[in-house]
C-alpha cells in the first residue's frame, strides 16, 4: 500500500489507511474535532490521489478496526460475497468509481457489484466523488422495499410524515398527522418521536396511529422511535406496530452508548416478524448521523464519513425497509455550515444506495449552525434529482418537540411537482379515492383537514 506522494514539489505521507482515508475527506468540522482531518487542502488532494490508486483487496486486508474485537466490522466482513469481491478485488478505487459512473453500468450491475464492496471500499470511493457525482450515481440506483406497501420505485418520491408533540397529546399528533396526509405526505411511514419513552406512553401512540389507519384504510406503516426495548416491551404487551425503530452508529462501542448490539437487533427483527402488524418482509427502520460515534467517544480515529458508511453495513445486515440519515441534526460540532450539510446528504444517501439500502434523509439543521430553510431547499433539491426514496416532512418545517428545522409538507409537494414524480403507488391509489390527487397531483383538497371529519 503506497502511502507516500511527491505532489506540487511537496512530500506528503501518511501513517496508515486510517489515516489516508481520513485525510482524504472533504472538510468536515468533526473530523477537525477529532484531530484527524488534512491540515491544507493540498494535503488533502495528495491523500485523494493515493485513495484512488488504493487496490481493493488492500482496503480489506487492513481493517481499520479488527473484526475480532468489533461486531461491526464482523458483520461487514462476513456479509461480503466472496464470489464477487475475487472479481473486483484487484481494482483500484479509480477504477471502481469509473465503474461506478458509466454510462454502460446501471441498476442490476450496481447491486450486484455492491455485495462483494466492504463499507470502506465504499466510503473510499465517496471520497473522491464530486457533488454531481454522487447524485449522478445514487440516481441510477433503485432499491424498492416492502411492509404494508412497497415504496422506492423508479419516479416516485415517498415522505416519512413526523407529527410530533411536545407533549405526545395524541389529539395534537393526530391533527398533524391530518394536515399532513391532506398534503399527500406519509407513505413511507407515519413516524413520531414520542417526549416520554414510556412503554404506556408509547403504547398509546401506537394505538392512535393503527386505529386512524385502520379507519381510512391509510395503505402506509407506523412507528414510534422510541428506544428499541421500549418497543419490544410494547409490542409484546399488544401494541400495534409495523415495523420496529432504532438509531445505530458505525462501531461497537458506539452502538453499545446507544444500549443496543448486533444480537439484540436481531431479536427485535424476529419480535416484528413474529408479532408486528407490517406484512413485510422488511420490519426494520434505522436512522444515523455522521457524527453519532465521536460523540459517543467511540470513533477510533476514523473519520466520520467512514464511520457512518459503516452504519450502512451494519443496517444491511437486517433488511431494513427504511434507513435515513439525519443530516445536520447534531450541529456546527460535526458539519460546520449548509456547504458541509449538503455534502454529508449527498455522500449519506450515495453509500446507503450503494450498499443497497432503501435510503432516506431528514434534511435538517439546528438554529445554531450556519444554514437556513433555502440550504434546506437546495438539498430536497440535490437529494430528489438523486432518487431519494424518503424525505422528512414536519408541519412547516419546524419540529416543535426535536426543535430544529427540516422540510415541509409543502416542500415535499413542491419536490414531486417540480420534479414529476409521484407518491408510491399504492398510497397514490388512496390519496385519489380520497380526493386529495386527481391526475396524479395534489387537488384543490390540499391542506383541508375536513377530508377527514
Amino acid at each position: 500500500m503506497k502511502l507516500q506522494i511527491n505532489l506540487g514539489g511537496v512530500h506528503y505521507s501518511f501513517k496508515n489507511l486510517k489515516d489516508l482515508l481520513a485525510k482524504a475527506n472533504e472538510e468536515k468540522s468533526g473530523d477537525i474535532l477529532a484531530k484527524v482531518a488534512a491540515e491544507t487542502v493540498q494535503e488533502r488532494v495528495a491523500a485523494k490521489y493515493l485513495v484512488g490508486d488504493l487496490l481493493l483487496h488492500e482496503i480489506r486486508n487492513e481493517p481499520l478496526l479488527d473484526p475480532n474485537k468489533d461486531e461491526v466490522s464482523r458483520i461487514i466482513e462476513n456479509d461480503i460475497n466472496e464470489k464477487i469481491y475475487h472479481e473486483i478485488k484487484n481494482w483500484s478505487v479509480s477504477d471502481l468509481r469509473e465503474y461506478i459512473l458509466s454510462d454502460e453500468v446501471q441498476n442490476r450491475e450496481l447491486m450486484r457489484i455492491s455485495r462483494g464492496l466492504t463499507s470502506e471500499m465504499i466510503a473510499a470511493v465517496t471520497k473522491l466523488m464530486s457533488n454531481l457525482d454522487l447524485v449522478h450515481a445514487a440516481n441510477k440506483i433503485e432499491v424498492i422495499t416492502t411492509s404494508n406497501i412497497s415504496i422506492g420505485h423508479k419516479g416516485t418520491l415517498t415522505s416519512r410524515l413526523q407529527p410530533n408533540h411536545p407533549t405526545d397529546n395524541i389529539d395534537g399528533i393526530i391533527t398533524s398527522l391530518k394536515e399532513g396526509l391532506s398534503y399527500g405526505i406519509g407513505d413511507a411511514v407515519l413516524g413520531i418521536n414520542p417526549v416520554d419513552d414510556s412503554v404506556e406512553s408509547v403504547k398509546r401512540v401506537f394505538h392512535a396511529t393503527k386505529e386512524f389507519m385502520e379507519k381510512w384504510e391509510i395503505p402506509t406503516q407506523n412507528s414510534v422511535l422510541a428506544h428499541v426495548t421500549t418497543q419490544m416491551k410494547a409490542i409484546e404487551q399488544g401494541a400495534p406496530a409495523d415495523m420496529i425503530f432504532q438509531s445505530i452508529a458505525g462501531t461497537e462501542k458506539a452502538n453499545r452508548s446507544f444500549g443496543i448490539s448486533a444480537e439484540l437487533i436481531g431479536e427485535a427483527n424476529q419480535l416484528a416478524k413474529e408479532y408486528g402488524t407490517g406484512t413485510g418482509p422488511n420490519m426494520m427502520y434505522f436512522e444515523t448521523g455522521q457524527g453519532s460515534e465521536l460523540s459517543a467517544e467511540a470513533h477510533f480515529d476514523i473519520d466520520q464519513v467512514t464511520l457512518e458508511s459503516r452504519n450502512y453495513g451494519f443496517a444491511r445486515h437486517y433488511d431494513p425497509f427504511i434507513v435515513n440519515t439525519v443530516v445536520g441534526f447534531i450541529g456546527p460540532e460535526y458539519l460546520y455550515d449548509s456547504k458541509q450539510v449538503i455534502r454529508a446528504g449527498l455522500e449519506d444517501h450515495f453509500m446507503g444506495k450503494m450498499h443497497g439500502l432503501p435510503m432516506g434523509v431528514d434534511i435538517c439543521y439546528t438554529n445554531h449552525i450556519k444554514a437556513d430553510q433555502n440550504d434546506n431547499e437546495n438539498l430536497g433539491v440535490l437529494l430528489t434529482a438523486a432518487g431519494v426514496n424518503f424525505i422528512i416532512a414536519a408541519p412547516m418545517g419546524d419540529d416543535v418537540m426535536l426543535n430544529y428545522q427540516s422540510m415541509s409538507y409543502h416542500d415535499i409537494a413542491t419536490l414531486l411537482r417540480t420534479f414529476n414524480k409521484t407518491p408510491a403507488p399504492e398510497y397514490l391509489v388512496w390519496l385519489e379515492k380520497m380526493g386529495i390527487y386527481e391526475n396524479g397531483q395534489l387537488s384543490a383538497k390540499a391542506g383541508d383537514l375536513t377530508i377527514f371529519d
